[in-house]
């Protein structure tokens, strides 16, 4: 007889070999043309191929519908307008707390911690370079040392429009040209320096807290990565590193306003200064996060007397 744990084996080699070749074909993918195709797809006035794909979409990845504003399927114009919906204006509350920092997007915990060498988790046993996340620049990363990071994943399911975690004033913006690989849990345990290597958008605000980066992450099918402020970043595709400063005319958004979004799904990483705040002890992998929940809060001894939320 054979025994169980034999029986098993083949079935964790088929998925280690289909694992390794999804991976692997993301290398040899044109991955920009793909996800160019996708931005001009996504934004189609087909209504009846439309409206098939999306009610196709919403029960393949059981979306919930009766949170946004528009619940209807038939009423969004293009697949685009369906991804990028609006919630109902209660669905997501804010917290109570004043210091408290709200989650930014629907989505999973990738990796939550502190940064500590110059260095933030990756995947399990992968780790990659602070500097390098920020465009290279060491200014930049010397900012962000010994404080926080979260990695929070969007699935396709999830709601894509991304949040004010706390009050801040937009100091710059920074558009890093990159690969555009999946971003999923197998990709990020497989490819190298992947948050790293992909194409963000970095948006460093002041706070009462200190500084703090809110980092788009782009992937393959990643069709537009949107700014309230400054719209659509991409497409086209940035050639080298963009800097845009904003200046003392920067926009300031209170805790939980929409800031931007993302035409198709990826991740978004968080970045707090040392001693500037702390986690809630629940943000850990795998655990589902909604967008305006408590994720963690500000050092009460940062903040100026009186300040407001």
């Amino acid at each position: 007889m054979t025994h169980p744990l034999t029986r098993s084996n083949p079935d964790r080699r088929v998925r280690s070999f289909g694992a390794r070749l999804f991976v692997g074909l993301q290398y040899l993918l044109p991955q920009h043309a793909l996800s160019n195709a996708m931005f001009w797809l996504t934004r189609r006035p087909w209504p009846v191929l439309i409206h098939w794909a999306i009610r196709l979409y919403v029960r393949i990845f059981r979306v919930d519908l009766s949170e946004a504003a528009e619940p209807d399927p038939r009423a969004y114009p293009s697949f685009n307008a369906f991804f990028t919906r609006r919630l109902r204006a209660d669905a997501r509350p804010l917290p109570s707390q004043s210091n408290a920092i709200a989650c930014p997007v629907d989505g999973r915990v990738s990796r939550a911690g502190r940064i500590h060498n110059g260095a933030l988790i990756q995947a399990k046993g992968r780790d990659y370079s602070l500097a390098a996340l920020l465009g290279g620049d060491p200014s930049l990363a010397a900012l962000f040392e010994d404080g926080l990071f979260a990695t929070l994943y969007l699935s396709p399911r999830d709601y894509h429009r991304i949040h004010m975690p706390i009050a801040g004033r937009l100091r710059q913006t920074i558009l890093v040209p990159g690969r555009l690989f999946s971003v999923n849990p197998t990709t990020a345990a497989a490819v190298p320096d992947l948050f790293a290597r992909n194409e963000r958008a970095i948006c460093l605000f002041d706070t009462r807290a200190g500084p703090m980066a809110v980092i788009l992450v782009g992937a393959i099918f990643v069709g537009s990565i949107e700014t309230v402020w400054s719209e659509r970043l991409t497409p086209p595709r940035a050639q080298a590193i963009r800097v845009d400063d904003a200046g003392d005319e920067g926009p300031s958004l209170s805790r939980g306003d929409e800031f931007g979004r993302f035409n198709m799904g990826s991740t978004v990483i968080l970045l707090f200064a040392a001693n500037s705040a702390h986690w809630e002890p629940q943000l850990q992998p795998g655990t589902a996060v909604r967008c305006g929940e408590q994720i963690g809060q500000l050092q009460r001894d940062r903040l100026p007397a009186g300040s407001k939320p």
